[in-house]
């Protein structure tokens, strides 16, 4: 396939290349006749502008992008949905590329991002590589922190405070008379995963003659979540936890479904918790106990806090933490 250039328009149109850059990119500088027979070449020819010339040109993309850890979760669906509020809001379009929990991944999007110059970048973080944020930002392209909050307190960010959301799932439990708890967490690299266990744990600590048992994943979904649910089935009664406290609803979602195929009461034999409250949690066939995040705005707020560096309205760090809410349903508390 031959690609049309700028200068095939010109010679089609017997005109100058500024004379086409002119009718492309400022008409009224431009003749009304010379402006139909570049258009007329244009249409003839099939021409398509070359966007990121012309971006280089402008000093703007009018696009951000967005990373996200895995958008087959519901969670960082709604997060991208808010995002996606908040920059069209601006005038602004959002690209996002899904890690796929892939530190590779991760940082092949932010290369991609950094090379296309994007307005701004949005990324909920894996793992503790700062050197891809950092050259972004040395590249003059702002960035935001989506659910993780930066440990240096440098860049700016929007997440939930993991810590007291595990304190919460560990109280509602403990207050339902739970003795034997345990925690089916993600990669431990997550500070998130590592928050909220870290605050399930203190809430046990506190509370006293409360078993822990903790079993880490290389990450949460709902086919890890089954096969998890089936082994702790597997377990002899007395080894058996009474309560399972799942680090996101998806992983939540597979549990439930193991406990439920292999006949066991929840939540009387077996109560289950789960964390991020997405649509699903409330629709499950034993509905899902779970500890609210609100997507939705945070994806829109951190999309807002990406704007206000893009225009200059400021550079200054800025962390919004929002607190997380007791969704409580019939997989701890009954019908």
């Amino acid at each position: 396939m031959t690609i049309v250039g700028i200068r095939d328009v010109a010679e089609r149109a017997g005109v100058s290349l500024s004379t086409v850059s002119n009718v492309l990119n400022r008409p009224e500088r431009v003749s009304p006749e010379l402006q139909e027979r570049v258009r007329e070449a244009v249409a003839t020819l099939g021409y398509v502008p070359n966007a990121a010339a012309s971006q280089l040109r402008a000093g703007r993309s009018h696009t951000i992008g967005m990373a996200v850890i895995n958008i087959t979760n519901p969670f960082f669906a709604d997060v991208v949905l808010g995002a996606e509020q908040g920059a069209d809001a601006a005038g602004l379009s959002v690209i996002v590329g899904n890690t796929y929990d892939s530190d590779a991944k991760q940082k092949g999007y932010l290369g991609i991002f950094e090379r296309q110059h994007l307005d701004g970048v949005l990324v909920a973080p894996l793992g503790s590589d700062r050197a891809p944020l950092e050259r972004l930002i040395g590249r003059g392209i702002p960035v935001v922190l989506v659910d993780r909050v930066d440990d240096l307190g440098v860049i700016s960010s929007v997440s939930l405070d993991d810590v007291a959301g595990g304190r919460l799932a560990a109280e509602h439990l403990i207050g339902l008379g739970r003795t034997h708890l345990c925690f089916v967490g993600g990669r431990e690299s997550l500070p998130q995963m590592r928050d909220r266990l870290r605050g399930f744990r203190e809430a046990i600590e506190d509370a006293g003659g409360v078993r822990l048992t903790v079993i880490d994943t290389v990450t949460l979904n709902t086919g890890l979540g089954r096969s998890i649910g089936e082994s702790i089935v597997a377990l002899p009664v007395e080894e058996r936890p009474d309560a399972v406290f799942s680090g996101n609803d998806v992983a939540a979602l597979g549990l439930l479904q193991a406990f439920v195929h292999a006949g066991l009461d929840v939540p009387g034999d077996i109560a289950l918790i789960g964390y991020d409250d997405i649509e699903f949690a409330s629709a499950a066939v034993v509905p899902l106990t779970s500890i609210r995040q609100p997507a939705h705005e945070m994806g829109m707020r951190a999309a807002e806090l990406l704007v206000a560096r893009i225009g200059g309205a400021t550079t200054e760090y800025e962390s919004i933490v929002f607190q997380p809410e007791l969704i409580a349903r019939a997989s701890t508390v009954g019908a």
